[in-house]
C-alpha cells in the first residue's frame, strides 16, 4: 500500500493505493460523476442512508461540501476520500473518516459507500483495508469504529474481511427516511503495545 501525505499533495493525486482502487480527496471536476453514481445508485444507497434531494445533488451544494471537507481536512477532524478504480480513474464510490478524536481517545468513525455498477468487486474492502491502514499507521489512531444496519448483510461481511469486530448494537442510531434504525457496531483497534 502507498501512503502519501493528504495535507501536502495535489489533490488530484492518489492519497492511498490498495490493489484495484486509489483513495483521493474529491475535486470539483468530480462533480459530474459523483452525482451520476450517486443518481445511478440511489435506490441502493437510500436503503442504508438518508434520502436527498435535487438541491443537495446540486453543483452549488457539491462544493459546499468540497469546502467543509477541506475545513475538516485541515482541522484534522476528518479524511473524506474519493474511490476511484486504478485502472482507469472511473469514480466507484467513498470511504470517509469522521469524529477523529485525539487525546486519550484517539478514535475515528469510518463511513463508505460503493455505487452501483461497481459492487462485488473488491473496491469497498481495497478501500477499507487502505483507510484503516492509514488511520493507524500515518495517523496513529488506536480505534475505528463503524456502524450498519443488522440486514445489511454485505456490509457485515466486509466489515468482517477488514478485521472489525462486533461489538453490540446501538438503538434508534441513525435516522434513515424518516425512521430511527437500529445499527451494528463494529471497531477494530490497532495492533501495538500498551502505551504504559
Amino acid at each position: 500500500m502507498l501512503f502519501l501525505d493528504f495535507m501536502q499533495s495535489d489533490p488530484a493525486e492518489p492519497v492511498l493505493v490498495n490493489g484495484p482502487v486509489m483513495l483521493r480527496p474529491a475535486v470539483s471536476s468530480d462533480y459530474r460523476a459523483w452525482k451520476n453514481l450517486r443518481e445511478k445508485s440511489r435506490e441502493r444507497l437510500t436503503l442504508w442512508e438518508p434520502d436527498w434531494t435535487a438541491q443537495e445533488a446540486s453543483r452549488e451544494a457539491f462544493q459546499r461540501r468540497l469546502r467543509a471537507y477541506a475545513h475538516d481536512m485541515r482541522r484534522g477532524a476528518a479524511l473524506p476520500l474519493f474511490i476511484v478504480r486504478s485502472s482507469d480513474q472511473t469514480l466507484v464510490g467513498a470511504a470517509t473518516l469522521t469524529h477523529i478524536r485525539r487525546g486519550a481517545s484517539q478514535i475515528a468513525t469510518l463511513g463508505y459507500w460503493i455505487g452501483a455498477g461497481h459492487l462485488r468487486n473488491g473496491y469497498g474492502l481495497a478501500a477499507v483495508e487502505a483507510i484503516v491502514d492509514h488511520a493507524f499507521n500515518a495517523l496513529a489512531l488506536n480505534r475505528i469504529e463503524a456502524a450498519c444496519q443488522p440486514d445489511n448483510h454485505p456490509s457485515r461481511a466486509l466489515l468482517s474481511k477488514a478485521g472489525f469486530h462486533k461489538e453490540g448494537m446501538a438503538r434508534a442510531y441513525l435516522l434513515i427516511n424518516g425512521a430511527w434504525r437500529d445499527h451494528e457496531i463494529y471497531a477494530t483497534i490497532a495492533a501495538r503495545q500498551d502505551a504504559s
